[in-house]
Parts: C-alpha cells; structure tokens; sequence
C-alpha cells in the first residue's frame, strides 16, 4: 500500500470512528455546533485511537517498506506514535 492509500484508508476510518461516536451519542438531528467541548474532544481521541490502531498495524505489517532503511512508514509511524 502506497503512502497516499494509507493516509486515504486511515482518514475513512477516522471518519468511520466519527461517525459511530456521534451515532452512539444520538441526537443526530441537532447541529454539530451545539456539542460541547468534551463531546469534541471525545469524538477526536475515538479518530485518534482508529489512527493510532491502524498506525500500529502499518508498523507491524509494514516495518521497513522503503529503500532507504530507518525511512520506511513504520519508523515514521514509531517515531510519530511514540515520540
């Protein structure tokens, strides 16, 4: 998988996780401007965490994909996720 279908793949999936927390939460038919704070900041660490899951997944499947070793996604990842 290339780098630019991966970020598409996470950002559907981080959306996905957007979507499901705002459908758990209910009351769909009200504005995004009326959630509060902590509502935003719920629905952003549920994307992160889908990011983080699927990050962690590239590193493992995908350690070290590029020509140039210690340039590969999963130590951009590993430095991203764990730096």
């Amino acid at each position: 998988m290339t780098d630019d279908e991966w970020q598409a793949l996470a950002t559907r999936e981080a959306a996905r996780a957007i979507g499901q927390w705002l459908e758990g939460r209910g009351r769909l038919h009200q504005p995004i401007s009326v959630l509060t704070l902590a509502e935003l900041e719920a629905m952003a660490a549920n994307a992160v965490a889908r990011f983080v899951v699927l990050a962690a997944q590239r590193i493992r499947d995908q350690p070290n994909d590029s020509q140039d070793p210690g340039s590969g996604p999963g130590q951009a990842l590993t430095r991203l996720l764990l730096g």
